[in-house]
């Protein structure tokens, strides 16, 4: 029962791209949708757990929650513009690698020898599979002016996107708050993030308020995940939640109809499992 639960925000997390996709929207409505959904959810579980909430909680939330917002209205921005089955392994890639050497550098969690030698092969397994993930048949690459827009366009939202969610988790483990005291004032800083970015753009739409499951999916993930890290661990916990890519990846494949050749698909499924297994070690060095 404990396993079930720690795989059931790799599901809630992994399905997020595909739920989205179906419910449509630009990525401005999505991210709105999302935060108003978090934030109902994040009532909830203050209503149940009751904990106590400073100032220094308070504003750990609202900056998370804001860096958390352009994480998620930029990775909503390359999924459109590149899909969901190639953006997912890469940005899942990248907030790895970006968290690793954050905790290595700003807070010192590599502290022997055994973690430095585990955890350089855990980048180079990840930066591996990351770039499997990227391969493209010869064939079917092309010079189309959109098509290599859209590249670099998704390209530099991925980019942007790492840069949100590192900020969010650095700013969280940096004032080391109570996981379930910061949830509303993170939700609140989410809201925020969301409306300052989506200024002047159409979000009042029905587009937004079928997104606000989306983020009902994701707060689901969240808590489940909090219940995790008590009841098997943070190692356990956080490599479980990380096979959610394979969801993301087979189910833009198949449920939303973006296109791979065969070899192009297994070099994805390679890659997947390199991140997947990068993050399963990076969990064991944490434990």
């Amino acid at each position: 029962m404990e396993i079930l639960i720690a795989l059931l925000p790799a599901i809630a997390w992994g399905s997020i791209g595909l739920v989205s996709g179906k419910l449509g929207g630009n990525a401005y409505q999505q991210t709105v949708g999302m935060t108003v959904g978090a934030f109902i959810f994040s009532i909830g579980v203050y209503v149940v757990y009751q904990p106590a909430i400073d100032m220094k909680i308070i504003l750990a939330g609202l900056v998370s929650g804001i860096f958390w917002s352009l994480g998620q209205m930029k990775q909503f921005q390359s999924m459109q513009l590149i899909g969901v089955s190639n953006t997912l392994p890469i940005s899942t890639g990248l907030q790895l690698i970006v968290n690793t050497l954050a905790g290595v550098l700003l807070f010192r969690e590599w502290t022997s020898t055994r973690d430095i030698v585990l955890g350089i092969i855990a980048i180079v397994i990840l930066i591996i599979g990351v770039r499997l993930t990227t391969v493209t048949d010869k064939s079917e690459q092309t010079t189309d002016t959109k098509s290599a827009s859209a590249k670099k366009n998704g390209a530099m939202a991925l980019l942007l996107s790492t840069a949100g969610y590192g900020l969010y988790t650095i700013t969280i483990n940096a004032t080391g708050v109570d996981a379930l005291a910061v949830i509303l004032p993170q939700a609140v800083g989410m809201m925020i993030g969301a409306f300052l970015f989506s200024f002047r753009q159409e979000i009042k739409s029905k587009y937004t308020m079928r997104n606000i499951g989306t983020g009902l999916l994701w707060a689901t993930g969240n808590i489940f995940m909090l219940i995790s890290m008590k009841n098997v661990g943070l190692a356990i916990s956080f490599s479980l939640s990380q096979t959610g890519i394979i969801i993301s990846t087979l189910g833009g494949i198949w449920f939303l109809g973006e296109t791979k050749s065969k070899r192009e698909f297994r070099y994805v499924l390679l890659g997947c499992l390199g991140v997947i297994a990068g993050g399963i070690l990076i969990g064991y060095i944490k434990a």
